[in-house]
């Protein structure tokens, strides 16, 4: 590839990049102003990761615009951490979400989750007091329990839907408790639980306690988080082939100025 060539490809690219890194920063600042106090966690990982785009897309637009080999040394350089950093959470990611699945209960159109069949990473962050309890007021906040009975306003539609893992986790007791669903918001708790399961005992119909403190209910946000996690690292996965390629074209172009100066000087 020869010294032009290189350096417009990436000189372009990185261009594109700043557009897509402003475009993520702005983003960050919406989520700020909009969101609730529970989304806005992602505000500052957002902005951060625009930031770095920004910061080594602008090293390597100038790089190859002005065709300065130590600027192209550095952005080389902070696109391999990049791609190793990558690559480490990648592979992370898939480990950390390769357990764990749903469980079929007779009569129900959903599955129901048991905390102890996730990896021991997910089991460790969601028993921490601190982390729980964060993730508790989110939950609680959220209204996603309270919201059920406008969404199904007969105890058949209830009976016949297709709860979401939260839904199914944090917002009615275990199936195995064998408490009568009164409605979608309501269980007949004057039964003696038929397991020994503790979910049975912790579960209230009190829109504030639900299942909140429920082993399953953290069961389902495992689920979610690992169908979260399962996206995000796809998306890097191929991220990673994308950067992989500019960072060929930027060895290239890396090593075209570079040639090119030593020209020069022994043409002098």
């Amino acid at each position: 590839m020869s010294t032009g060539t290189s350096t417009f490809v990436i000189r372009w690219i990185n261009f594109f990049s700043m557009i897509l890194a402003i475009a993520v920063i702005c983003f960050g600042v919406w989520m700020s102003i909009h969101h609730d106090e529970c989304r806005r966690s992602l505000t500052l990982p957002v902005m951060g990761l625009g930031a770095l785009i920004l910061l080594v897309s602008l090293i390597g637009f100038l790089g190859a615009w002005k065709n300065v080999a130590v600027l192209l040394w550095v952005y080389l350089i902070m696109l391999c951490l990049i791609l190793i950093a990558i690559m480490v959470f990648t592979v992370l990611a898939f480990i950390i979400t390769n357990s764990g699945s749903g469980h079929a209960v007779a009569g129900l159109r959903y599955k129901e989750y048991h905390l102890q069949d996730y990896s021991s990473w997910f089991f460790k962050q969601l028993n921490n007091t601190k982390n729980w309890r964060h993730l508790k007021g989110c939950l609680v906040k959220s209204e996603d329990c309270n919201s059920l009975p406008k969404k199904y306003k007969t105890l058949k539609e209830y009976k016949l839907a297709e709860l979401s893992p939260m839904e199914a986790g944090c917002c009615r007791p275990p199936s195995e408790c064998g408490y009568p669903a009164v409605n979608a918001s309501y269980y007949d708790l004057t039964y003696h639980p038929v397991s020994t399961n503790k979910d049975c005992k912790l579960y209230k119909n009190l829109r504030s306690i639900k299942c909140y403190d429920c082993d399953s209910c953290k069961a389902g946000v495992a689920q979610y988080m690992k169908t979260e996690w399962r996206v995000v690292a796809i998306f890097d996965l191929i991220l990673f082939v994308a950067l992989s390629i500019v960072y060929f074209v930027g060895c290239c172009a890396r090593r075209n100025v570079s040639r090119s100066h030593s020209v020069k000087a022994r043409g002098r």
